[in-house]
């Protein structure tokens, strides 16, 4: 597997390539030149091999890896914990942000790094502190903490199963072989072979369910049918607990193991049919080397002899010949009471995809294998989906399996799995109950590694938890956090006072109707809008129905003079929300605008984009005169909102190709405060009879009460009376009814309208008028002086109605522009001026009544100072209403007896 090849030739066309290269010339003075080691693999399918070239570069070959976010080539004396993450430093300015497949590249140091400085060299991933596979120097030993554990190996192969430095033999890994053949685009077979000693290494490898398993073998000799049938087959997997199992299976039939009458039939082990125990038992001749899961992948490797002495159940492998080999994957029975072996299920599927069989000759070099297998779900070994109705256990424990190392050795458990991929839903709150002793302090933080980042000149955002909390067993800590729309996509928990114990929270989106209070959809049904009021800052949530290249949701009645914010993803798959403010039609009418925007996150989701904001209701600008100073929301006025998507958006200079392909058709309008909304539309009918019944009240009915009462009470008998009445009446009872008409359509009001405000103060003063009148004091006896009480209510009775018509006045234009801003101004123009015309003519006829009443009451005095009247008519304006409910003229005749007296004066 390792080809030593320092000649001089190779090494000086080396020599002169990284001359050219690299400007200057290496030297070759550390004993570590030619030191050749394979990758151990900790994460993210990593495999090579490595070779140190000269004082300053090293080589990279057969080269397997995922991509990670920002990984960098990394050096470190050991690889324990402490020294990895802590005293670790990046080596050489070559990034790994890449998937590598079966590459080989010449890596160069930097200028200040030596060979002397370095025990380990690692991938590492730098945003969460994560080795993915490493290489010792002879001068460093292995750290136990990050090693997956594995079965006991044989004795002759302990550096490839513990992965153990050896200074006289290059490292050998696990995870290496000499061939590598593709089963299915999930499957792969590796094998190395050691004719000499006499046995195959193989391993296994697939992106397969945890507990599934992966099984290979040798049919049976001379068979053309029904291979599976009599075949000596390997069955491996990884149990529960994450250690991995191999053993010798032997098939009679195409069933589950089953024993009845002591008979064994069906895909059973060896020691099955033998009636062993399997521990120890002689025809169990595989043994399992190493096996981990890993991102998803499943990878076991085991030792089979090519000739066995087990020759009831095991066929001898001639390495020489073309021999038909048989692979299956399928679901696994785990142990119960009754059978204490892993047990195969029937693998089902398609041919070539979940069985297959195919002839193989051990000798053939065969590397078929380009690149990692890539698992959809990489995060299957441990996930717990927080429950609101049980709360998660946490406790500490040894490292195991740890999904991130290099770590401590004492971990946190949550529901005694070893740090678990912890997935939280938002708008649900989780309770954890801690117990994970007094030394370590549970919290959810933002920074990757945990152990309060202040220590390393870090800042991190604390979501729950922090130093008080810790708990132990008999007296355990609980502690409750509701993550919210807010939340971060992604966070962490850890023990404040330790780095790295914890692992990951998902915070997930279990549906935005959760996140936010109110939801409304937009016009077409095509764009839902989602808000949320808090404080003085609204949080908005925008979410297409159907595929788009961008969405965009304005704040106005058209897009022109509109406020847009438009979410769209960048050729890199990251997500943005823009705002602008548009003044036209065309895209150079699309002004970028710089709002003070929180929490923005765009997602897609199969082409579907959501986008989520937080901003103020009332932005604040350094500059007034920026448009989105202007870009106010009021609570109580209904907001104007309009969608459009198109198939393309960009940072840059905006053209026609990213003005909208679909938009809507009208704006609707959404009621903040009351989470409704309705569509645009012209003057609904029932609004309109309340405007019209208001109208008719406050416009005709209750003003012309008041001026029948005023000047018409110089005609003989009780008819101002009468109309005043009538008037007064007719005109409220419109009034409760328009009030009811609207409260019924609005399904209720909100005072914060100074509409409402006016119109309420108007009907309040009304109502106060009928009770005002049967109040009123008694009339004063003929000859007698007018009481106080009674003066002072008949001013209180004049100036109360006057006052309630001039403010029913001013809530009939202040309806007129809530009017406007739900229907738009074009709408209103024509009824603003006809009111305010009718207003006018009733002004003018009030003052030339007035002034025809004051010429009448003039002429009238003028009469009196010629004449002396003795039992005559007082002045009309001096009292409205007679406490007997009739009018002083008539019953001041009925006591003269219908005679009136004059009295002559002499001429002087």
């Amino acid at each position: 597997m390792f080809n030593q090849r320092p000649v001089f030739l190779g090494s000086l066309v080396l020599g002169f390539f990284l001359f050219f290269v690299n400007g200057e010339e290496c030297s070759n003075s550390s004993s570590l030149i030619g030191h050749e080691s394979e990758f151990k693999m900790l994460q993210h399918q990593l495999r090579g091999v490595f070779a140190i070239v000269d004082d300053c570069s090293f080589r990279v070959s057969r080269f397997d890896m995922l991509s990670g976010s920002d990984v960098h080539w990394w050096g470190a004396m050991s690889s324990d914990f402490e020294n990895m993450t802590t005293n670790g430093f990046v080596i050489s300015d070559h990034k790994l942000n890449q998937t590598f497949k079966n590459d080989s590249f010449i890596v160069r140091l930097m200028s200040n790094v030596t060979w002397d400085q370095l025990g380990v060299v690692s991938v590492w991933d730098l945003p969460t502190a994560s080795d993915f596979g490493h290489v010792l120097l002879s001068n460093a030993t292995e750290s136990d903490s990050s090693s997956p554990k594995t079965e006991s190996p044989p004795s002759d192969s302990k550096d490839v199963a513990t992965g153990k430095s050896n200074n006289s033999e290059p490292f050998k890994a696990p995870t290496m072989f000499d061939n590598c053949k593709k089963l299915s685009d999930k499957y792969r077979l590796r094998w190395s072979l050691n004719a000499e000693k006499g046995y195959v290494d193989i391993g296994l490898e697939a992106t397969t369910g945890l507990l599934n398993y992966m099984a290979f073998g040798w049919a049976k000799p001379n068979s053309t049918s029904n291979l599976m049938l009599n075949a000596d087959v390997v069955v491996t997997g990884i149990r529960e607990d994450g250690f991995p199992f191999a053993d010798d299976f032997y098939i009679t039939e195409s069933s589950v193991c089953s024993v009845k009458d002591g008979v064994a039939s069906g895909v059973c082990p060896d020691t099955v049919y033998e009636g062993l125990d399997p521990i120890g038992s002689s025809v169990n001749n595989t043994k399992l080397v190493y096996g981990h899961r890993i991102d998803g992948v499943s990878f076991v490797r085991y030792r089979r002899p090519l000739n066995d002495s087990d020759n009831k159940f095991d066929f001898p492998v001639n390495a020489t010949q073309n021999l038909t080999v048989i692979w299956a994957l399928g679901v696994i029975k785990p142990p119960d009471v009754i059978n204490p072996h892993y047990l195969p299920v029937n693998h089902g599927g398609v041919e070539s995809e979940n069985f297959g069989h195919f002839s193989l000759n051990l000798t053939d070099h065969v590397d078929e294998c380009l690149g990692p297998l890539d698992a959809e779900n990489k995060y299957d070994q441990g996930v717990i989906t927080a429950d609101a109705n049980a709360p998660l256990v946490v406790t500490a424990g040894p490292s195991v399996h740890y999904p991130n190392p290099p770590n401590p050795s004492k971990v946190l458990y949550i529901n005694k799995k070893e740090a678990p991929v912890l997935k939280v839903e938002r708008g649900v709150p989780v309770k954890f109950s801690i117990e994970a002793g007094h030394d370590v302090s549970f919290y959810i933080t933002s920074d990757f590694l945990g152990g309060n980042a202040s220590l390393r000149n870090r800042t991190e955002t604390i979501y729950a938890g922090g130093q008080e909390t810790h708990g132990v067993l008999s007296s355990p800590l609980e502690l409750v956090w509701a993550p919210n729309r807010n939340t971060p996509d992604q966070l962490y928990y850890h023990s404040i006072f330790q780095e790295k114990m914890g692992w990951k929270v998902l915070v997930v989106d279990v549906g935005l109707s959760d996140m936010y209070n109110n939801s409304v959809n937009l016009d077409d049904q095509q764009v839902k809008f989602f808000w949320t009021i808090v404080g003085d800052s609204i949080s908005i949530a925008a979410r297409g129905e159907k595929k788009s290249g961008y969405l965009a949701i304005g704040f106005g009645s058209e897009m022109t003079n509109s406020y847009a914010y438009v979410g769209w993803f960048d050729r890199n798959g990251t997500g943005h929300v823009n705002t602008y403010w548009i003044d036209g039609e065309s895209a150079s009418a699309v002004h970028p605008t710089t709002e003070n925007m929180t929490y923005v996150r765009c997602k897609s989701e199969e082409g579907i984009i959501t986008l989520e904001f937080t901003r103020p209701l009332k932005p604040s600008c350094s500059h007034r005169d920026s448009p989105e100073c202007k870009n106010m929301i009021d609570p109580t006025t209904p907001l104007k909102v309009i969608w459009a998507m198109g198939a393309k958006w960009t940072d840059g200079q905006l053209t026609e190709r990213n003005m909208h392909s679909v938009t809507s058709q009208r704006p609707v309008r959404v009621m903040l405060t009351r989470g409704s909304a309705e569509a645009e539309q012209d003057l609904r009918p029932v609004l309109g009879v309340h405007g019209f019944m208001m109208f008719l009240a406050w416009g005709i009915l209750l003003p012309g009460g008041i001026l029948s009462a005023r000047y018409l009470k110089h005609i003989k008998g009780d008819g101002w009376f009468k109309i005043h009445m009538y008037l007064q009446c007719s005109g409220l009872a419109i009034v409760f009814l328009g009030l009811l008409f609207a409260v019924a359509e609005l399904n209720g009001f909100s005072f914060s309208s100074s509409h409402v405000k006016f119109g309420f103060t108007a009907i309040v003063l009304a109502c106060a008028q009928p009770v005002n009148a049967w109040l009123r004091p008694a009339k004063p006896a003929q000859g007698e002086m007018i009481s106080t009480k009674r003066i002072i209510w008949e001013y209180s009775h004049s100036i109360v109605g006057q006052s309630a018509v001039v403010i029913g006045v001013i809530a009939l234009f202040t309806g007129m522009k809530h009017l406007g801003e739900r229907n738009g101004a074009e709408n209103v123009d024509g009824l603003n001026l006809a009111l305010a015309l009718w207003v006018f003519l009733g002004v003018v006829t009030v003052a030339y009544l007035e002034y025809r009443e004051r010429r009448r009451r003039k002429a009238r005095n003028l009469s009196r100072g010629n004449w002396v009247l003795g039992n005559v008519e007082e002045d009309d304006s001096i009292d409205l209403i007679d406490s007997r409910g009739g009018f002083r003229d008539k019953d001041d005749e009925d006591r003269n007896g219908g005679r009136m007296e004059i009295q002559l004066e002499p001429l002087k």
